[in-house]
């Protein structure tokens, strides 16, 4: 029996969930839509296959849009049984919906709907259809996503301040449902990630009052709830997990307690910021931020290996032609865009895919080249926010670690091109943008004096961070001589300003590892993640300094409890371990073929199992004999 799937426009699923997404963030009471432009589906679309039947067939078409059926020359509404064949026939489906984006569902023995379909827009060349492997049946409608459920009773129940505290096993992405012996009142429910948020009445990111009617409270990030001016026995409260279903193929287990312990909690909190989309955090934003998607799709190659939420998540983050503004308004997470497919695809070999996007790919280096300086460096516009990181850069000018992620890009496209079977011509272009752009850098940048990269040249004050000469060793931007002072004059040396978010201390980390430096990686994966854990974490957070008192630890962005206790581009111990430790690497997804180069020394046994694409390597040391299965 073959599989019927729901089918759109390319892309438009993914924008219109994306829609949904950056607009579910309530923050004390009220709602904060993302601040960048929202891309709109396709209101008006038809879809086309042509077949050549041997005989007689029937099929019937389904859809929650306005539209018609047309088989050969023969009109025919949604719903009904159309017959037809034998011989060759042309099938075309017109679909209007205002309301969310047009999506039919074909279903028949020989006629149904499928990858092989193509649609057109009445202003663009047919595409391919889009559709996933989650919407497989009529009675769906995939505007909806029908997340899978687990209901988590409280662990504790505690009075204070006036009412009940109650505490759940770890924190969830949960519908708390308030059930009442003594029928419906409207408590308020103050929900938090911490027992100090939950208590502070005032401050903490959520509260409800139930629904009259089903007693529940919208979906939030909650691990600990308040409820004031009650008591126990008259409440029954339980939490309504709800969650995107994507199997965890990878499993750790080492001889180092802390470090599994380190493992199992970057997993659980990758698991809750990995939805429809991955997110940046579960709480505040739950935003489908570019850099914060970047080192998702290292931790998914190593932990879930889904190239489907990879595909949505540049689907979505992407958007439509004309590109007219930066990706989430950050110049940085345009190019964190482009280096995102070339992760993708050495994980997957997906070249349909790639082959898909390769015009949004090529118009978002076009958007990008018309906003160089005399030099080639990429500037941006007024108004555009770098990013970078969390951190005391010299932005004056064009900044050195945005031309270093921009010649990756030119790097990434000449390699896709080729893997692609594109005109070498043009791949041989951005080749040369590279080699010049590499060139530039080294030439305005690089200060002998310092032994480093400086943030700038336009202002004159040699300022040196961590973070261009972090991107230096990552994107072979130095060479051999160049990363072993960069080692010495930066990355050892305390007198530059240390890297306090998760977020930069991955690429820290990966520069490290890259530069052999092991041995003091893991020092700081204990010391920095078992540092959080230390503090009572049971999922990592958005940034964590050891420095800063216990009483303001969950303060960020001057806003009482504004840290993310649950962000994804914290979990990100789990690519270095599999990658470095454990070794593993893939050399060709398209075979999945790969190498395992595991550093034994730091681990006194170790059983392992890492996802290759759609398969797995069982890895096993007992400490004598090492074996790969």
């Amino acid at each position: 029996m073959n599989t019927c799937y729901w089918i759109w426009y390319f892309g438009d699923f993914e924008l219109y969930h994306a829609m949904k997404q950056n607009f579910s963030r309530i923050e004390r009471g009220y709602g904060w839509p993302a601040f960048w432009k929202s891309e709109g589906f396709r209101n008006r679309v038809a879809f086309r296959r042509e077949y050549y039947l041997e005989r007689e067939t029937a099929f019937c078409v389904y859809s929650g849009a306005v539209g018609y059926v047309l088989a050969g020359d023969k009109k025919y509404p949604f719903g009904e049984k159309i017959v037809c064949g034998p011989g060759k026939i042309k099938i075309s489906v017109h679909a209007g919906c205002i309301e969310t984006f047009p999506s039919i569902y074909v279903k028949g023995e020989v006629i149904y709907s499928d990858g092989t379909w193509q649609v057109e827009d009445y202003g663009n060349p047919p595409v391919k259809a889009g559709y996933s492997r989650y919407f497989t049946d009529e009675n769906q409608n995939p505007s909806c996503w029908d997340y899978s459920e687990d209901v988590y009773l409280p662990v504790s129940v505690e009075a204070c301040g006036g009412g009940l505290l109650y505490e759940f096993e770890t924190e969830l992405t949960a519908v708390l449902e308030i059930k009442d012996k003594k029928g419906y009142r409207p408590l308020r429910v103050c929900c938090g990630e911490s027992r100090e948020e939950a208590l502070d009445r005032e401050h903490c990111y959520y509260s409800w009052i139930p629904d009259a009617r089903t007693g529940r409270c919208p979906r939030c990030a909650v691990r600990y709830a308040f409820i004031p001016d009650c008591q126990e026995k008259e409440l029954e409260v339980k939490a309504i997990h709800q969650y995107v279903d994507i199997p965890v193929k990878a499993q750790f287990c080492s001889s180092d307690g802390l470090v599994n312990q380190i493992w199992s909690v970057a997993e659980h909190t990758f698991k809750l910021c990995s939805g429809i989309f991955f997110i940046d955090g579960i709480k505040r934003d739950k935003w489908i931020w570019g850099g914060d998607a970047y080192q998702s799709f290292f931790v998914n190659q190593y932990l879930m290996s889904d190239r489907d939420i990879n595909r949505r998540t540049l689907l979505a983050l992407r958007g439509n032609d004309p590109m007219t503004t930066h990706i989430n308004t950050i110049l940085d997470y345009t190019l964190y865009w482009i280096l995102s497919i070339k992760i993708h695809y050495e994980a997957y070999g997906d070249l349909p895919f790639i082959e898909q996007i390769y015009p949004k790919m090529q118009s978002l280096m076009a958007f990008c080249e018309g906003q160089r300086d005399e030099h080639g460096f990429l500037t941006g516009r007024q108004g555009d926010w770098i990013f970078i990181d969390w951190a005391d850069l010299d932005k004056e000018g064009a900044l050195c670690a945005v031309q270093m992620l921009y010649a990756e890009c030119f790097r990434t496209m000449a390699v896709l091109c080729r893997r692609l079977g594109k005109d070498s011509a043009i791949s041989d272009g951005y080749q040369e943008k590279y080699e010049l752009l590499k060139k530039n850098i080294n030439e305005f940048y690089w200060d002998s004096s310092k032994g480093a990269y400086i943030d700038s040249f336009a202002s004159g004050k040699k300022h040196v961070t961590r973070h261009a000469n972090i991107f230096a060793v990552l994107f072979d931007i130095a060479d051999k001589g160049q990363k072993e002072r960069i080692a010495e004059n930066v990355l050892f040396n305390d007198g530059i300003a240390r890297i306090t978010t998760p977020y930069f201390k991955f690429y820290e980390m990966d520069a490290l590892c890259k530069m052999g430096y092991l041995e003091e990686v893991l020092v700081r994966i204990r010391e920095y993640w078992g540092g959080m854990l230390e503090q009572g974490a049971v999922t990592f957070w958005e940034e964590y300094d050891p420095d800063v008192p216990e009483e303001e630890q969950y303060d960020m962005y001057g806003d009482k409890f504004g840290k993310s206790l649950c962000h994804a581009w914290s979990a990100s111990p789990i690519y270095l371990l599999a990658r470095y430790f454990v070794g593993l690497e893939i050399t060709d997804p398209v075979r999945g073929e790969y190498v395992v180069h595991p550093h034994l020394e730091y681990f006194d046994t170790l059983d392992c199992i890492l996802p290759v694409g759609d398969k797995t390597v069982h890895i096993i040391w007992d400490g004598k004999e090492l074996k790969i299965i």
